[in-house]
């Protein structure tokens, strides 16, 4: 679903390739423009600076151009005026009954509008928290399952088809490590010095025993306790609104022969070669810094053998884009996938695409929250979610662009006031969920039949349109750049649009005023306001209360 300025900017598109082909106009028509809404609403509902692009290749100054122009744009369907500003910007004025149209395009499409179909047709693998199997989920996955679900719930509104993958560590010597604490906490022996501490390993020594009486070598232990706190890890992200299609383990990729066919895909391409008796892959015909290897003299497979098995894997599974997403401490890994893709014969700059986030604090009275209870170091996704809850947690990581550290604050996370975003924009839904149960009990009528989109002409009302109208673009924009944060950030400017409408314009008759048309018409924006922000807080994983 297209949103109105894309409409609008298309017919632009379209009136200068008119224009062109007349002769009227010299070069090329682009192939798409992006209209801006003024920040001063005297200057139209939205303004575009095409004629000024137009000018220097058509020979003529840009408010010749403009000037060609604004006589078309008049006459398309829904605007109301074109003026012509400064050096050539033209400002468009929309129909106000026909931009209240939108209402009715929002109550149609209920839980479908603001999707679209600019990833129609591709498979994309998204690969988000990948993790150890040996220990609760800390707060740097916290943050990335938050931002991950709510990249993978916008994709798939941009039509994408979206797997959403964890990438389970469950090979190498961590695992080993992980297998001897949890035996010596059960056979109460000191933990090894590089062991796993915390009192969790003793909850999972007391649980492996209870489910395995006489169970006894460090192997057994480490299988036993993998499946414990693997499946902790699942129940605590089901809790979080996390869901994943796939839980990718790497001992597959070696049991498999998956890393064996790889290196073998990686030869025809011819990027695979021997040196000082070790395997190399020649990343530094793509940008890497160095060569990376494979296989070590000794025999032994790296860790970035895995990587590379693992690329091929996915696209071999018919996706079309690899996302990962990584942490503060995975820069490096950026260029190094890149070159596994350029190798492996793909375009790295459309098949992968790596993000890394920043680190999280959390402050709780006045003061940094470091330890956790159970795990003995950085704070886990199970507590965070104890002191806040799940939707103010989720909104909260995901309403920054993950590239920046941030910080939460437990204190401002637990108060009902405007300085808490989550609750301000729940709030609104449920302020609206409130009036609409007023306007049933006064027996306003309510639906489209009851409509009249020419009664709503107040400023503050076109405001609110205009709004509501950018709300597919944005949904767009999100799944083109990676970035759901501008869902959050998107809310809670509707939030505030909303609230000075609704101080503005009466939405119920006062005293004994009579029902009119101009309250059912409210009613109906009201409606499609509600819904755009449940729209938009699910997309988020947040649930829309309509009681607060």
């Amino acid at each position: 679903m297209s949103s109105l300025a894309d409409q609008l900017a298309a017919s632009i598109v379209r009136l200068v390739a008119a224009a062109i082909s007349r002769g009227d106009l010299a070069g090329s028509a682009p192939e798409s423009i992006v209209l801006e809404r003024p920040k001063n609403r005297d200057h139209g509902d939205y303004a575009t600076s095409i004629a000024l692009q137009l000018a220097k290749a058509a020979g003529k100054n840009p408010r010749e151009v403009a000037t060609l122009l604004q006589a078309e744009i008049a006459q398309l369907p829904g605007v109301a005026s074109v003026d012509i500003a400064g050096p050539g910007f033209i400002n468009i004025t929309l129909d106000r009954a026909d931009q209240a149209e939108l209402v009715r395009t929002i109550l149609n499409a209920g839980g479908k509008y603001g999707q679209g179909t600019s990833l129609n047709g591709v498979a994309i693998n998204l690969e988000f928290i990948s993790a150890n199997p040996t220990g609760p989920l800390h707060l740097g996955h916290t943050r990335w399952a938050a931002v991950g679900d709510a990249l993978g719930r916008v994709l798939k509104a941009a039509g994408a088809k979206v797997t959403q993958e964890f990438y389970i560590n469950d090979r190498g010597r961590q695992m080993d490590l992980f297998g001897q604490s949890v035996q010596a906490a059960a056979l109460g022996n000191p933990i090894p010095e590089d062991g796993y501490q915390g009192d969790y390993i003793k909850d999972l020594a007391t649980v492996v025993v209870a489910q395995n009486p006489g169970i006894s070598s460090s192997e057994d232990f480490r299988e036993a306790a993998y499946k414990v706190q693997l499946a902790e890890q699942q129940s605590v992200l089901e809790t979080f609104h996390t869901k994943f299609d796939v839980w990718f383990s790497e001992r597959s990729l070696h049991q498999s022969g998956a890393v064996d066919h790889g290196m073998d895909k990686l030869r025809e391409q011819g990027h695979v070669f021997e040196q000082d008796g070790a395997v190399w892959l020649r990343t530094t015909d793509f940008g890497d810094d160095k060569d990376r290897v494979l296989i070590k003299e000794n025999g032994e497979l790296t860790y970035f053998a895995s990587d590379t098995a693992y690329y091929i894997n996915k696209r071999e599974r018919g996706n079309d884009i690899c996302i990962y997403m990584l942490g503060a401490d995975h820069h490096g890994y950026i260029h190094r996938l890149r070159a596994v893709a350029a190798c492996a014969g793909d375009n790295p700059d459309y098949n992968i695409h790596v993000l890394i986030g920043q680190l999280v604090k959390i402050m709780e009275g006045g003061e940094e929250v470091k330890l956790s209870k159970r795990a003995g170091t950085i704070i886990t996704l199970a507590e965070l979610v104890e002191k806040v809850g799940v939707d103010a947690a989720r909104y909260t990581l995901i309403r920054y662009p993950v590239d920046t550290p941030m910080v939460m604050d437990i204190d401002i996370l637990r108060s009902n006031t405007n300085e808490n975003p989550v609750y301000y924009v729940q709030y609104a839904h449920a302020r609206i969920a409130a009036v609409l149960r007023n306007v049933a009990d006064l027996g306003i009528p309510t639906g489209l039949d009851n409509f009249d989109s020419a009664q709503l002409t107040h400023d503050r009302e076109n405001q609110l349109l205009g709004t509501l109208a950018e709300f597919p673009r944005i949904v767009a924009q999100a799944a083109e750049l990676r970035e759901p944060h501008r869902v959050a950030r998107y809310l809670e400017e509707l939030a505030g649009v909303y609230h000075g409408f609704y101080a503005d314009c009466r939405v119920l008759p006062l005293g004994d005023e009579p029902i009119a048309a101009i309250h059912s018409a409210r009613a109906n924006l009201c409606a499609a306001t509600m819904q755009v922000i449940a729209n938009g807080l699910d997309l988020l994983g947040v649930s829309a209360p309509e009681r607060m």
